[in-house]
């Protein structure tokens, strides 16, 4: 089944809500396995796009891509999102 927006979204908030909880300062995400967690193919350039997207969307001052490949070669994104503990808040 191809992922959804909205399930992208979902497993992002996930990753990042469970790499704050476990006291991290950041996180790297790889959108391939995001994309592969839920079911989808990495390599299909299909649904990647929105997946980039909604990680992008999710960025706040402070966060950065480290990775960006959409042409020429399988499509991957790696952003390092900045985690905030409740008392940095």
């Amino acid at each position: 089944m191809t992922p959804t927006a909205w399930e992208f979204r979902n497993k992002l908030l996930a990753v990042l809500s469970a790499a704050r909880y476990s006291g991290q300062h950041y996180v790297d995400v790889d959108s391939s396995n995001i994309h592969k967690e839920l079911g989808g193919d990495p390599n299909s350039t299909e649904r990647m796009p929105i997946c980039h997207e909604i990680m992008t969307k999710l960025m706040r001052p402070g966060d950065s891509i480290l990775k960006e490949a959409l042409d020429g070669e399988r499509p991957n994104m790696v952003i390092r999102y900045i985690l905030k503990n409740k008392q940095n808040n």
